[in-house]
């Protein structure tokens, strides 16, 4: 009832109608009344109120003639749409902005604020856009709602309550201790007692809370650069000297920039943002930098369940001899937005200082969400929900691969990576990766900025990144058909044209000599090399080198001084022709539209 929002105090020297009014322009203003919501008529408000008539009719003229409201004839008196439109100007109005302008006198009482702004990877209402290749955020189809359900209606039984309301102090649930070293932990390696682990709300208070206890100004910390820029934030808002450590195709580089630092910071199952793994040799090189050195790593392992081609790499935690390794990792990011449980394993001692400082700031995540995720690990919920979320994403990641090697061969790299949720590309040097996003924005693609990830304002302009956990996998391939051509537009003015191509335009005869038995060698935009067999009969055999190498066949021919292909598998299963240069010992290839495709080396031709 519209009463409950109108406070009248009859003891007040305001007037009943004054009263009325100002409840209902404050109402109105700040959102309690919605625009175009309809009013109850003056008799109906007047008997709600216990006041006359005449008083609420002269409140609601008032407001007529000053356009909070409007009269619809026999339909009755709605709040009107102008005030989104922010057509009216009210004391109410005044009021706040001067209290905003109070606000402004506290900034120099900030002593914790943070030196940066803080920009996210999309919109707020990205899900309205048909081609959301954002990393992080997640279709809510995904979410486990039937397992959830139950995992917590069972830890919120009156036998459970009781066992998890006795637990005093800082405590965690045992239960969930338990199921985190016996279910999850042994997957990389790692064994732990329940005094090794502490339960965190989420890996961020988990990096907070490692970042409070061993950081201040007199510790030198290593960071991935490109790196997690939420991190850089808590180590620079702790006061930390920071060495940028940049990365090759095997993770952080290690070598003697570490040997003046304390600490190193590394998300080593996939690099936060360019989902690199790092290498076997690669851990093993800086464990032993780190027993030199005396150096402490912290491993953020937040993404470790998403490895596509072969087996994860064991964490560092469990290649750890000396006890150097501090661990962070988290249930599925998809379960984040609702559960938001992350875990800390470590020395317990270290572990031990850590409650001190939780408990400060509360002294323990809901332990009847603790219970509940309990639950949801030891029934195997978590194990079939992540069978299928990988099953998803790996679909979507090879989509979006296929799609990528499909559409813009030769115009990006997206480097070796054996996993993650998202691709980390770089284009052409004269691609200009933020006019790009602005740009595919307008055409409803959603691809992430990646200014944010660097320390330095002097970085690469010609990168970008795309995630698969937004987007469904039947969308994909139009999102990167379209993405193509407005790159392709972008950069129409340094690409090299089928009219201005150096080199030889081939012709029926002379395409066909060239063609037949030949062996061309490409390189796929992930990094793999390819080798295209076309034989006399025209079949061709394509084989893709490096881990999990593919296999396909095909057909191929001349038509009308092009050459045409199409794959069994590969590509679609679509027919494609190619107008084809040869320039010396490179065969270049062209679309129907004269624009440039691809380069190829040739090999032999028998």
């Amino acid at each position: 009832m519209i009463s409950h929002l109108i406070h009248i105090d009859h003891q007040s020297g305001e007037s009943l109608q004054s009263q009325i009014r100002r409840n209902m322009v404050e109402s109105i203003l700040v959102g309690s009344f919605l625009p175009q919501s309809k009013l109850p008529s003056s008799r109906k408000l007047a008997q709600q109120l216990n006041v006359s008539r005449n008083t609420v009719v002269l409140v609601y003229q008032s407001l007529l003639d000053e356009g909070y409201i409007v009269s619809k004839e026999r339909s009755g008196i709605f709040v009107s749409d102008k005030i989104l439109q922010a057509e009216l100007k009210s004391p109410k109005q005044t009021l706040l902005n001067d209290s905003a302008s109070a606000q402004m006198s506290y900034n120099h009482r900030f002593k914790g604020a943070l030196a940066t702004t803080n920009t996210t990877s999309s919109p707020a209402n990205w899900q309205k856009y048909a081609y959301p290749f954002i990393d992080g955020k997640y279709d809510p189809s995904l979410y486990p709602i039937k397992e959830w359900r139950d995992a917590n209606n069972r830890a919120n039984a009156t036998c459970e309550i009781y066992q998890w309301s006795q637990l005093q102090g800082q405590q965690d649930d045992p239960m969930l201790l338990d199921e985190i070293r016996t279910k999850i932990l042994p997957r990389r390696g790692i064994q732990a007692s329940r005094a090794e682990i502490l339960i965190t709300v989420g890996s961020q208070q988990a990096l907070h809370l490692i970042s409070q206890l061993f950081i201040d100004s007199t510790v030198n910390v290593a960071v991935e650069d490109p790196g997690y820029p939420e991190m850089r934030e808590l180590l620079q808002q702790q006061g930390a000297n920071l060495v940028y450590q940049p990365l090759d195709d095997k993770g952080l580089i290690v070598d003697e920039q570490l040997d003046d630092c304390d600490i190193v910071y590394t998300t080593p199952s996939h690099q936060t943002p360019t989902s690199i793994t790092m290498s076997m040799a690669r851990r093993d090189q800086l464990l032993q930098k780190a027993k030199q050195q005396d150096l402490l790593i912290i491993e953020d392992d937040f993404e470790f369940e998403s490895n596509f081609l072969g087996q994860p790499h064991p964490a560092l935690r469990s290649l750890d001899t000396d006890n150097r390794v501090v661990y962070v990792s988290c249930l599925s990011k998809v379960l984040a937005a609702g559960v938001q449980i992350g875990f800390i394993v470590a020395d317990k001692g270290v572990i031990s200082e850590l409650k001190k400082l939780r408990k400060i700031m509360l002294r323990n995540p809901p332990l009847s969400n603790q219970r509940a995720v309990a639950y949801f690990l030891s029934l195997g919920y978590y194990d079939a929900f992540m069978m299928q979320l990988h099953k998803v994403f790996f679909e979507r990641w090879l989509e979006l691969r296929e799609a990528l090697n499909i559409y813009l061969p030769n115009c990006i790299d997206t480097g070796p990576i054996q996993g993650g949720t998202a691709y980390w590309i770089t284009g052409s040097q004269q691609l200009d990766g933020e006019y790009l996003r602005e740009k595919a924005a307008e055409h409803g693609i959603l691809i992430e900025p990646v200014k944010r990830y660097f320390a330095s304002s002097e970085h690469p302009e010609n990168c970008f990144r795309m995630g698969i956990t937004s987007i469904p996998k039947e969308n994909i391939r139009q999102g990167v058909k379209k993405l193509a051509e407005l790159i392709h537009q972008l950069t129409a003015e340094f690409e090299e044209k089928l009219t201005n191509a150096k080199g030889c335009l081939l012709q029926n005869k002379a395409l066909l000599a060239q063609l037949k038995d030949a062996h061309l060698e490409c390189q796929m935009v992930y990094g793999v090399p390819c080798v295209i067999e076309l034989l006399a009969d025209g079949t061709m055999v394509g084989r893709t080198g490096g881990k999990d190498a593919e296999v396909d066949i095909g057909r191929w021919w001349i038509e009308n001084n092009m050459y045409y292909r199409q794959w069994n598998l590969w590509g679609y299963g679509e027919i494609k022709g190619f107008y084809v240069i040869v320039d010396g010992d490179e065969m270049k290839w062209f679309d129907r539209n004269y624009c440039f495709v691809r380069k190829l080396e040739i090999k032999d031709n028998l």
